[in-house]
């Protein structure tokens, strides 16, 4: 299966880098070649003869409300890491769980205080962060209210824990003893009222940038693109009936046409207009462009699915694999200024093969399928360089996730009460391998399809788990309760 996941998402690069061989050069450069892994330490220590002793002796508890233990429970679990880690995944085990991202904020807090961290990444569209960064930079938008009309606050904006997040980091910057400011980042594909959204907005911002620089140049662009998107119609009709999408009509592979002719355009003219702007400005310019193409890229998906096929190269693959090149050129933007936090699902952000709906459950009378998520590829590209921490939850009322069965992973875990810790995996490799493999999987919920319970694979997938008993929900974010 390694080889399998490694020979998938390689070429996925090698087919990236046919499309943009100087970005994506630039991105190799930044962040470098990934060492070879020697043995890791828990391969070489002593196993231990039970799920309960291995709990027992590893489990690392904190409490969230008090922070009483958690700023020494994070400091155990980056020390453990190494000093490789150049960026560190922290994964929710559902949309909707306030303690979570509680705890999310708290872990950012510490990172950035102490362990050299400089920027988050969190699953929202990566477009619709721009704005959250200009307002966390001091620029931009004068409240966090003016943010709610963006894209960003139709979903996660609305969050109070997202709020507190962004207040803090602005706060932070405003601090002028801080010598490296924050960066919040989105790194999922954009978002529209329904679903993905139509490219304008992206390639908008990079022909305002053009602009500046070439009115005449950006004009020709712009009226050529304002008017194709103008011809498109069936964006969101496309995920009932794919025989809408614009990707299936001559005015959509002109649109594809046109973003690929801009993008050329950036990429000839890179020293020239580097030299009138900066190269900074210039290089998110090119990436809009980019992530214009990615959303014409995932709509082409769209357009010729019939559903998600089981070896993994649907829309869940694809949108997953157009996430890990986002975070490539993310990490790449931070290079030489610190790590990244990147948070999103546990679906997203595993080691290993992704499957949903989880649980035994059904959505939409959809069976089961799975797909390579962003997880797998980044940790295939960086090796050692990424890290990922997966969550569980015991108990929610709010999100319809009843007591765990008796002997589950999630049961074991959460057996004291109050009980919220952290605890490393060893991958798996000291725990006994019967006893996992006879493990019970806790069933999942039915009011919060995106809950996804511990499995023995979770041991794997993820190098800490953090546990908590429960967590109240937040407010509904749209699809979230049906979809990672």
């Amino acid at each position: 299966m390694q080889k399998l996941r490694s020979t998938r998402s390689r070429s996925y690069v090698a087919q990236r880098l046919r499309h943009a061989p100087l970005l994506a050069l630039s991105c190799a450069l930044a962040i470098g070649t990934p060492a070879a892994e020697s043995p890791t330490p828990a391969a070489r220590m002593t196993s231990y003869a039970n799920l309960d002793e291995w709990i027992a002796h590893d489990a690392v508890p904190f409490s969230i409300q008090s922070g009483q233990g958690l700023e020494a429970a994070i400091d155990k679990v980056v020390a453990s890491l190494g000093d490789s880690i150049e960026l560190l995944g922290f994964a929710e085990a559902l949309h909707g769980g306030e303690d979570i991202l509680t705890l999310r904020n708290r872990l950012f807090e510490r990172l950035v205080q102490v362990h050299g961290f400089s920027a988050i990444a969190i699953e929202t569209g990566f477009d619709a962060a721009a704005p959250v960064n200009d307002y966390v930079a001091g620029r931009g938008p004068s409240s966090y209210e003016a943010l709610l009309d963006s894209g960003y606050g139709r979903a996660f904006g609305r969050l109070a824990a997202n709020r507190d997040l962004v207040e803090w980091m602005r706060h932070y910057n405003a601090d002028r003893a801080h010598r490296i400011p924050l960066r919040f980042y989105g790194f999922d594909i954009s978002q529209g009222e329904q679903r993905i959204a139509d490219p304008g907005r992206v390639l908008k911002l990079t022909l305002d940038y053009l602009s500046e620089i070439d009115s005449a140049s950006a004009q020709t662009h712009r009226q050529h693109i304002e008017s194709l998107l103008a011809q498109s119609s069936g964006w969101a009709e496309a995920w009932s009936d794919p025989a809408q999408s614009p990707l299936r009509k001559p005015v959509g592979t002109a649109l594809r046409i046109a973003t690929e002719d801009l993008i050329t355009e950036l990429r000839t003219r890179r020293p020239e207009l580097v030299a009138k702007s900066d190269a900074e400005r210039y290089a998110a310019a090119l990436k809009y462009a980019t992530v214009a193409r990615e959303m014409l890229d995932f709509h082409a998906a769209v357009a010729r699915s019939s559903g998600e096929p089981a070896n993994g190269t649907g829309l869940r693959g694809v949108r997953d694999a157009l996430m890990a090149d986002n975070l490539l050129y993310i990490l790449s933007r931070e290079h030489g200024r610190g790590k990244v936090l990147v948070f999103a699902h546990n679906e997203h952000l595993q080691r290993g093969r992704s499957v949903w709906p989880c649980c035994g459950q059904k959505y939409q009378g959809t069976d089961v399928y799975s797909w390579w998520p962003a997880g797998s590829q980044l940790s295939d590209l960086l090796g050692p360089r990424y890290a990922v921490i997966g969550s569980a939850v015991g108990v929610s009322d709010d999100n319809g996730i009843a007591p765990p069965e008796a002997g589950s992973l999630e049961a074991r875990l959460t057996a004291l009460p109050g009980a919220t810790l952290f605890i490393p995996t060893h991958g798996g490799l000291r725990l006994p391998a019967a006893e996992l493999a006879a493990l019970p999987i806790r069933s999942g919920s039915v009011k919060n399809l995106s809950y996804t319970a511990l499995t023995p694979q979770s041991l794997t997938d993820f190098d800490w788990l953090a546990v908590l008993d429960s967590t109240a929900a937040t407010i509904q974010l749209p699809g979230g309760s049906s979809r990672p």
